[in-house]
């Protein structure tokens, strides 16, 4: 129903980001479908900002150079 990997819906609970799971035998964990389904409707009410990319100029191995200055002429 939540096409998530099982270690991001574990730090999403851990955050509070995702319903809260619970045991329903020593070695099965469930979710309850209305909590669930209430956070299905409300990811979709709100928009989902993407995350913002790293400095690749920070890079330690294959640094990208700063283009501020104009290029080389042969």
């Amino acid at each position: 129903m939540v096409p998530l990997a099982d270690s991001t819906i574990y730090e999403m609970e851990q955050r509070g980001e995702f319903p809260r799971r619970f045991n329903l035998s020593p070695r099965c964990v469930v979710w309850d479908l209305a909590e669930v389904e209430a956070w299905l409707e409300s990811r979709r009410t709100k928009p989902i900002v993407a995350a913002k990319g790293p400095d690749v100029r920070q890079r330690k191995t294959h640094p990208v150079k700063a283009t501020d200055r104009p290029p080389a002429t042969a």
